[in-house]
């Protein structure tokens, strides 16, 4: 089996060991960097108590990694519990408390995209603004679904750029999946519409439906997205069964302004983040779990399939933080 099939736990060292890479864990203090790094965001609390200026640090750190501000205030809170007024007595000790701290708020919102028995098809609207890594979300979660023994089928329902309909077809080749299209500046609605019943007639497990980038703060684009949701639920009153948003992480606080306002449009079920190799942050998942009720299914760190792995809030949690041994390594 492939190394990053979604059914083993070999891809899972690998993935995560890249993603504290690419996090840059541990290699800067807070008062170095202004940058992702949380490593050291309470070594310097050791043998010290917490008072108002140590957190006033604190949430630099912490908003400076795109946290957020009530995140960065729950962290803070729940930080001050688990101190309880004592001296921080290691580096490690430190770490931890942080570390908790930000699974327990990760933790409801790991929760892995299941595909059930039925319906079928199971159609997956995949949702985002351009540049997002949306299409090659698609083709790599195409590659996973089929590894779990599931007939999958894409949709080109991003009508408005030929490039988009060539990438979609180009990772239907290289999965081995056929790819429902129509002319450029087709009605997406009808694309959508016709890839369903093409997939219920072949018997197809998975529908993954691309749709165009646009931005949320375009209100005819946003209600052109509000027609394809209808014109699925004509077709089954249930679908779309997963209307999965995908975010680029180096956005920061835009990406959270981005799942509130498609979640207010046409009601998320799921998200996915990218691009946490290109100067994404981290923190931004922590906002995200703390403003919006909605799963984490993926998160990504790079171009190839083995590049995007379930969503795991305490092995996130660490990639993030990293521990005293790593920091020590790095300097």
């Amino acid at each position: 089996m492939p190394s990053d099939s979604t059914s083993g736990t070999t891809s899972r060292p690998g993935f995560f060991a890249r993603l504290k890479d690419r996090l840059n864990i541990g290699k800067d203090s807070p008062a170095q960097s202004t940058g992702s790094k949380l490593g050291g965001a309470l070594d310097w609390l050791v043998g010290r108590k917490l008072d108002d200026a140590m957190i006033e640090e604190l949430e630099t750190s912490l908003l400076a990694a795109d946290v957020g501000v009530d995140a960065a205030e729950d962290i803070i809170r729940r930080i001050r519990k688990k101190a309880s007024g004592r001296s921080i007595a290691s580096v490690e000790d430190a770490r931890a408390i942080l570390r908790e701290s930000i699974r327990e708020i990760l933790e409801p919102r790991a929760r892995p995209l299941v595909i059930p028995d039925a319906p079928r098809p199971f159609l997956i609207l995949m949702v985002g603004v351009n540049g997002s890594g949306k299409t090659t979300t698609i083709g790599k979660l195409a590659r996973r679904l089929r590894e779990q023994g599931l007939k999958v089928m894409l949709a080109a329902g991003d009508t408005y750029r030929a490039a988009a309909i060539e990438q979609l077809q180009v990772w239907g080749e290289r999965n081995d999946v056929p790819v429902i299209t129509q002319q450029t500046g087709a009605d997406p609605a009808a694309v959508i519409y016709d890839a369903f019943e093409a997939a219920r007639a072949r018997g197809i497990d998975v529908l993954l439906a691309d749709t165009a980038g646009r931005l949320q703060n375009k209100a005819h684009l946003m209600q052109e997205l509000q027609k394809v949701v209808r014109i699925a639920r004509r077709l089954d009153p249930t679908a779309p069964h997963e209307i999965m948003i995908v975010l680029d992480a180096s956005l920061g606080q835009n990406a959270v302004a981005q799942a509130l306002q498609f979640h207010a449009a046409i009601g998320l079920t799921g998200i996915t983040m990218t691009k946490l190799d290109a100067g994404g942050k981290g923190g931004v998942l922590i906002a995200l779990a703390e403003q919006l009720d909605v799963p984490v299914r993926f998160i990504g760190v790079g171009e190839q399939a083995a590049d995007m792995d379930v969503f795991n809030a305490g092995e996130f949690a660490a990639a993030l933080v990293g521990s005293a041994a790593q920091s020590a390594e790095s300097r």
